[in-house]
């Protein structure tokens, strides 16, 4: 078949690099523009476009989709299918059916669940022990369409988002190839999706991504590895400024602190929650990286009265 390959971040590159090896002819791929990326921010290409110029393939990179121009230079490579992971921008109506088998998407979840554009940190954020990865056929809805395929994936417990999303791409990438080829040979059909267990995944915030150290030890662990690496959990240090924050663990055995409460050692830092204390692995100071939370105390000198951001 002719398929167009609709895709941005690094996380769409296995399910590309998988369609670009099979027998299906990858006719173009379709990408959003450059943006502002790493620490100065300078403006590049997206991952994907990189990998599809370096493979020779045709890319389109439109602002919108519903630009008529876009919708021309679609439609003049005669596609079959538009397979999408994670592009970014939404397909208008108007081009659903302009490929002969739909736009079909390759969605990090087991639908209905997690419907939305985070579904891997909210299932990390509200503690579920199984997620999985689908395909399904875009429609008009949100993640609404039917169901071609799934898969399960066992969510670990230090998983961060960036690690079950690295796992859910590349096992993701063989159940998309599949999908394309059961449509190819006619023999896959889709399943509309049940009508209970709809949940909503939307795109956290950096507000979504502030500790707060009322919550329980728990709660705290799993916010910080939901918005890790992106966008990346925080608190305030003891003068207000910001402190990014990496992965923490929960150490329950650990004498009580009240919550935001530090209590710094040569080799540990323990932050007090509404349970247990939590230890800090890495953490980066307002304008610096990341580094052991243990050197940015000693650094820091903090008093036995220190504290953390909300309580």
């Amino acid at each position: 078949m002719r398929v167009i390959f609709a895709g941005t971040p690094e996380v769409a590159l296995p399910a590309l690099t998988r369609l670009l090896a099979s027998d299906h002819d990858v006719v173009g791929v379709l990408t959003r523009p450059d943006a502002p990326a790493g620490r100065g921010r300078r403006m590049a290409p997206s991952p994907v476009r990189v990998a599809a110029a370096e493979a020779g393939v045709p890319v389109l990179v439109p602002r919108s989709l519903r630009d008529p121009d876009a919708a021309a230079s679609i439609a003049e490579l005669a596609p079959d299918l538009a397979a999408v992971v994670a592009y970014g921008g939404l397909v208008p109506v108007g081009l659903l059916d302009l490929p002969r088998h739909g736009w079909v998407n390759l969605h990090f979840s087991l639908l209905p669940a997690w419907r939305g554009a985070a579904p891997v940190q909210h299932a990390l954020l509200h503690g579920d022990e199984i997620t999985g990865a689908c395909t399904f056929r875009l429609e008009e809805g949100l993640d609404t369409g039917p169901v071609y395929g799934t898969l399960t994936e066992t969510i670990r417990p230090r998983d961060t988002a960036g690690d079950l999303l690295a796992r859910l791409a590349d096992a993701g990438s063989d159940l998309l190839a599949a999908t394309v080829d059961g449509l190819a040979s006619g023999e896959l059909v889709a399943v509309p999706q049940p009508a209970d267990g709809v949940s909503s995944a939307p795109r956290l915030t950096t507000d979504d991504a502030r500790v707060r150290w009322g919550h329980p030890a728990i709660a705290v662990d799993r916010r910080v590895r939901a918005c890790t690496p992106a966008p990346g959990a925080w608190t305030t240090d003891p003068a207000g400024r910001r402190l990014k924050l990496g992965p923490v663990v929960p150490r329950p055995d650990a004498e009580p602190l009240a919550p935001g409460v530090v209590r710094a050692t040569a080799s540990q830092v323990l932050v007090g929650t509404a349970s247990s204390p939590v230890e800090l692995g890495d953490v980066a100071p307002s304008g610096r990286r990341m580094m052991p939370a243990a050197d940015w105390a000693r650094g820091a000198r903090l008093t036995s009265e220190a504290t953390l951001g909300e309580r």
